[in-house]
């Protein structure tokens, strides 16, 4: 695992964009404003373009890729078409699969239970209703969190941009790969969730 994911604080910024159909995101140092990865779609088929600008955006099939600025490849994110609940799949640089997410059945504010690569639980993710706020809880130990940061009046209601801070805690060790799941998991929850 890259050493950029032993950090335990991420701030995501998602690139502007009125009429845009791929996801792409920054990952920077909340200290430093230094990118230190970049998340892409790079790979939308003709017919996906044209949908995700439809009210079957949800539905459509996303394959990102999250890179560091030189262009190593550290981790995959894929989701086939959704019809009613999302499946994702993680991927780790060398497309083997370290886990994914399963969209949860009568969930308010959103909710995913994070698979390792067997689809054995490893940590639930629960959204609140109230906020745009996201815990990684593993019984009742918070792991990691993610919650939105407000961008500006003109930003937020002409683009479909957002912007997150990921926190992860110190319990979980460095080079561990449910460190990989998270950070997938933020550009999860803004596709699967959010758009």
């Amino acid at each position: 695992m890259h050493s950029s994911l032993n950090r335990n604080l991420f701030f995501v910024r998602e690139h502007v964009g009125m009429f845009k159909a791929a996801n792409n995101f920054d990952i920077l140092d909340p200290e430093t404003g230094e990118v230190i990865l970049h998340c892409r779609e790079d790979n939308l088929g003709a017919m996906t373009k044209l949908l995700r600008f439809t009210k079957y955006k949800r539905m459509t099939p996303f394959d990102i890729e999250i890179r560091t600025p030189q262009g190593e490849a550290l981790v995959r994110i894929t989701r086939g078409v959704s019809i009613f609940l999302s499946k994702v799949d993680v991927l780790d640089e060398n497309d083997r699969r370290l886990g994914g997410f399963k969209q949860k059945f009568f969930s308010i504010g959103g909710a995913f239970s994070v698979l390792g690569p067997d689809d054995e639980p490893l940590c639930e993710l629960k959204g609140k209703w109230t906020s745009w706020t996201f815990k990684f809880m593993k019984d009742d130990h918070e792991l990691a969190s993610v919650t939105k940061k407000w961008a500006g009046m003109g930003r937020e209601l002409f683009t479909s941009a957002d912007n997150y801070m990921l926190e992860i805690s110190d319990v979980i060790p460095q080079d561990n790969p449910i460190r990989q799941l998270i950070m997938a998991a933020v550009m999860s929850i803004d596709m699967v969730l959010k758009e």
